[in-house]
């Protein structure tokens, strides 16, 4: 079928690129040894610092989250090291497997895909470890399969209390840029990005925030790499260069990414996620069906996986939005795969965009069969009208 219009990609990540950043990348490349392309470096450097929360350094690969995954586990720790992880779900799962086919011999809290990782539980297994056996506790702040966050300077805290030296190194893949985090106040030692969620620029870039901590035990560690030596990276980026030839188009885009991120303040934007965030639920409740995370506390502002009634597959469910109202909504992986399908609300998405992604889920729901009490975007809009009351000059107090 061919469809007029453009198409709605509410997926969580990509999402999808504003003008402003297709504008930006629309740039010759350049010579990256030269004094421009020195000052493009520091600029996109020190923006990532602002939005990291962080005064140390943030390293840029050429790659995707996956790489930035490898170099947060290859820079710190050894063959052989124990480290604490926690399935919260398919990306949990997945960065397991990494470090596992790197020797690193992983402990893995069992979880049930419905909740964040659990700093009480991170807390009575460091406080059991006396021997100060494991050298990391690895967490998904923002786990993308679930839609459900993790508590990380709770999580912190819980390190803290006890005392246990281990590194902290968090996956903020699906969050920063979207979900308040902070990465010095929260002591995390290596924080892992990537550049097409919250950062709204297209793949192909990989980041990592690193602490002092991270920085000496790199220094110590028996992992071999090369690509992904940090070392390496921070020597020429304290100048505004790369060690070899960088993704000179995609910075043009971080640039102004950045400038937007900081532009609408960061605590604007983390506001805006949790508003449209808020409002999604407030449909899928009113439709009858059931978000995915259990814990009210624990709710993604990125996304909102939903369950499907018994008998109905999601994914069909999904290739119906997808042909009729030409719409993609995210799949449900491993364990909840069919079972869930899940709504993108990240990056360059606004309340008449959301409107427009329930509408037609609400829609698609319809043609696809699935039991559901109509009126869940109307629920959406009511959730979306009471933050717009002011009392501002200029603006007319809303009255309900």
């Amino acid at each position: 079928m061919t469809h007029q219009g453009r198409h709605f990609l509410q997926i969580p990540g990509p999402s999808p690129v504003p003008d402003r950043v297709l504008r930006a990348m629309d740039m010759p490349v350049i010579d990256h040894r030269s004094a421009q392309f020195a000052e493009l470096g520091k600029a996109v450097f020190e923006g990532c610092q602002k939005i990291f929360q962080t005064s140390g350094p943030v390293i840029i690969f050429p790659s995707s989250g996956t790489g930035a995954w490898e170099a947060a586990i290859v820079n710190t720790l050894s063959p052989g090291d124990k480290v604490l992880m926690v399935e919260t779900g398919h990306f949990a799962t997945l960065w397991r497997q990494m470090a596992a086919r790197w020797g690193i011999d992983v402990e893995f809290i069992a979880g049930d895909w419905r909740h964040g990782a659990d700093p009480a539980a991170i807390e009575a297994r460091l406080a059991q470890d006396t021997a100060h056996a494991i050298k990391a506790v690895m967490v998904v702040h923002n786990e993308t399969s679930t839609g459900c966050t993790s508590r990380i300077g709770d999580i912190r805290a819980a390190i803290d209390k006890v005392g246990h030296p281990a590194l902290f190194l968090v996956d903020t893949i699906s969050s920063l840029g979207s979900v308040d985090y902070r990465h010095d106040e929260w002591k995390v030692d290596v924080t892992v990005r990537c550049s097409h969620k919250g950062f709204m620029l297209p793949p192909g870039l990989g980041f990592i925030a690193i602490s002092q901590n991270a920085r000496d035990a790199a220094k110590t560690n028996r992992m071999p790499r090369s690509y992904w030596d940090w070392e390496e990276m921070l020597k020429p980026n304290a100048n505004g260069f790369f060690p070899y030839t960088p993704a000179t188009n995609l910075l043009y885009g971080l640039r102004e990414a950045v400038a937007m991120l900081l532009e609408e303040g960061l605590d604007a934007v983390f506001a805006r996620h949790q508003r449209l965030a808020a409002a999604t639920r407030a449909a899928v409740a009113h439709w009858g069906l059931e978000v995915l995370c259990l814990e009210p506390s624990e709710y993604s502002p990125v996304l909102t996986a939903v369950l499907m009634p018994p008998g109905h597959d999601a994914d069909k469910f999904r290739q119906t939005v997808l042909e009729t109202y030409n719409m993609s909504l995210g799949s449900g992986l491993s364990k909840v795969a069919a079972k869930v399908f899940r709504i993108g609300h990240l990056g360059e998405c606004n309340e008449l965009t959301l409107m427009g992604a329930l509408s037609g889920v609400e829609m698609g729901l319809s043609a696809a069969g699935v039991p559901h009490r109509a009126g869940g975007v109307d629920a959406a809009m009511k959730s979306l009208e009471q933050p717009t009351k002011s009392n501002a000059p200029g603006h007319l107090k809303v009255v309900i």
